[in-house]
């Protein structure tokens, strides 16, 4: 079987912004779309518009929601999943709890997701937030790409994050970059 998988990366988001001009983390937690990030997503959704999938696989960071939405509207058939979302090392890969992302986005399916659905247990970090270890970033990959190899649907896109697209393919992605992917057994 032919299978076409399309790892997106998120509009710009506050985070990035800040991050870019300042080199240091400004506790912006789950960090929201920039206006350039908004126009990055409308570029998208004219680059890609005569792409479709059976699955849009997306973080449930609110960039990463507010890209996925932009680009495919909201009656894509959207599947939120936390095993993609970002390596949470900063400030902005804090997420939101479900009521409050309910609440944002009233047409998408939580429920298959934890509460809370990050790293909560992992140890603080110098600026007081729980802290991913690379160890468990690259087991997340790794069980990313066996659910990848599993999934039936023939044209999946999957609408994430940088640090984990690096580590998943070796190279990082742009705001609003589209690189094919192809999972490995």
């Amino acid at each position: 079987m032919s299978r076409t998988i399309h790892l997106i990366r998120h509009g710009q988001s506050t985070f990035n912004a800040h991050y870019a001009a300042t080199g240091e983390d400004p506790m912006h937690f789950d960090a929201r779309l920039t206006e350039l990030g908004r126009r990055q997503v409308a570029a998208a959704r004219e680059r890609m518009a005569d792409q479709t999938y059976d699955v849009v696989l997306v973080s449930p960071l609110t960039r990463a929601i507010q890209t996925a939405s932009g680009i495919f509207g909201d009656d894509a058939p959207f599947e939120i999943t936390a095993l993609h979302r970002e390596w949470q090392i900063s400030s902005c890969d804090i997420g939101r709890r479900l009521a409050e992302l309910q609440a944002d986005f009233p047409h998408l399916d939580f429920s298959e997701l934890d509460d809370p659905w990050w790293r909560h247990d992992a140890p603080i970090g110098a600026l007081g937030f729980p802290q991913e270890s690379e160890e468990h970033l690259a087991e997340r990959v790794m069980a990313f790409k066996t659910m990848m190899a599993d999934r039936p649907e023939p044209r999946i896109a999957v609408v994430g994050h940088g640090d984990f697209f690096r580590q998943l393919i070796g190279r990082h992605l742009e705001n609003c970059e589209l690189a094919e992917w192809t999972p490995e057994r």
